[in-house]
C-alpha cells in the first residue's frame, strides 16, 4: 500500500503524535534520546570536557561521575535544562511541538498539552527559544534581501502616555510605540538573520548588514535610504513607493514572507509581545525557518543540541 502523503513540504519525513508516543513511552526512553543526542560520539563531562566518566549505579546525586576533575553530571547540567525537575519525556514532547508549529505555541497551549502550569509552560518556551539565540553565527554569503518592519499593536489600543511619547519622539501614525526589528534572509541557503534595533537611521541598518552578510554578497533593498552608500556590497534595490517590487533578480519577497510569518504567530498565538522579550520570539522564528526542510526528528534533535 502506497504510503499518504498530506499537504505541505512532501520532501520531509513527518512524525505523528501517535508515533511520537511509541517512540517515547516512558521516561528513560526520553532520556536515552537526550543523552544519544547530546553526546553523539560517547559522553563526556560538561565541566572539563573529559571522556574519563564513570555511570553511577545508584544514580546519587548524579547519574555521572568525571574521574578527571571530579565532579558529578547528569544530561542537563550546562544546559537550559539544568534548573528544571520536569520529567525529560515532557521536553520531548515540548520540543516536538515547539519544531512543529511555524507560528509558534503559546505557553497556555502548551501547559494544556503537556499537563504542565502556564508559568511553567512559558518558562519552558523561553527556555527552548535561548537555543536559537544568533550571537556568534557564521555570516551570510548572499545574495541576501534585506528588510525592516515594525512589531507593536494599534495606534487606536495605546494609551494617551504611549501615543504622547511615539510624537514626541517624532514617530509617524503607522509605527507610533512600535518595536523596529531589521531582518535577511539568504537566498541560497534559506538562512534568516533578525534583530531588534532602536530605528531606522543609516548607522543602524547598515550596522545590521554589516555584521551578518559577507563583504562582496549582493543585497537586494526597498528604496530605503539608509542602504545606499555600502561599497563593500553589491546593492541593488526596488521601488516600492511606485509600485515596483520585483526587477528581474531585485525583490524583497523572501524576507517579507518571514515578516508575514512572525506577525501571524504574535496575532494568531500570541496576541501580545512585549520589547523586552520580542528579541527572543525574533530568534526563535528566525531559528526555525532555517531549518524547516528538515526532517522532524532532525528539526528536534538541531533544538536540543543547540541547547
Amino acid at each position: 500500500m502506497m504510503k499518504h502523503r498530506g499537504p505541505g513540504k512532501a520532501n520531509r519525513e513527518a512524525i505523528s503524535v501517535m508515533q511520537l508516543m511509541d517512540m517515547f513511552p516512558d521516561e528513560a526512553s526520553a532520556e536515552r534520546w537526550f543523552i544519544e543526542t547530546r553526546w553523539p560520539e560517547g559522553r563526556t563531562c560538561p565541566h572539563c570536557g573529559s571522556d574519563h566518566t564513570t555511570e553511577l549505579k545508584s544514580r546519587k546525586p548524579m547519574p555521572y561521575f568525571c574521574n578527571g576533575c571530579r565532579s558529578y553530571f547528569s544530561v542537563r547540567t550546562g544546559t537550559p535544562l539544568q534548573n528544571s525537575r520536569l520529567p525529560l519525556r515532557k521536553w520531548v514532547f515540548a520540543v516536538y511541538l515547539y519544531v512543529t508549529n511555524l507560528k509558534s505555541v503559546s505557553s497556555m497551549k502548551l501547559h494544556r498539552d503537556i499537563g504542565v502550569t502556564q508559568k511553567t509552560a512559558w518558562f519552558m518556551m523561553h527556555r527552548l527559544r535561548e537555543a536559537w539565540d544568533q550571537s556568534g553565527l557564521e555570516s551570510l554569503i548572499g545574495p541576501v534581501e534585506t528588510d525592516e518592519t515594525y512589531m507593536g499593536g494599534k495606534r487606536k489600543n495605546m494609551s494617551q502616555s504611549k501615543r504622547k511619547a511615539a510624537k514626541e519622539a517624532g514617530l509617524g501614525r503607522g509605527t507610533a510605540g512600535k518595536t523596529v526589528v531589521a531582518g535577511m534572509k539568504d537566498r541560497e541557503s534559506g538562512q534568516v538573520r533578525a534583530r531588534v534595533v532602536p530605528g531606522t537611521d543609516k548607522p543602524t541598518l547598515q550596522g545590521f548588514v554589516q555584521d551578518n552578510a559577507e563583504p562582496g554578497a549582493t543585497l537586494y533593498t526597498d528604496e530605503h535610504g539608509a542602504y545606499p552608500g555600502m561599497g563593500e556590497f553589491v546593492h541593488e534595490a526596488v521601488n516600492h513607493s511606485v509600485g515596483e517590487y520585483v526587477r528581474q533578480q531585485a525583490h524583497t519577497n523572501g524576507i517579507e514572507s518571514f515578516w508575514a510569518l512572525l506577525k501571524r504567530g504574535y496575532t494568531g498565538t500570541f496576541h501580545k509581545l512585549s520589547p523586552k522579550h520580542l528579541q527572543r520570539y525574533v530568534d526563535e522564528f528566525a531559528g526555525r525557518s532555517g531549518c524547516r526542510e528538515a526532517d522532524t526528528v532532525v528539526m528536534m534533535g538541531e533544538a536540543v543540541t543547540r541547547m
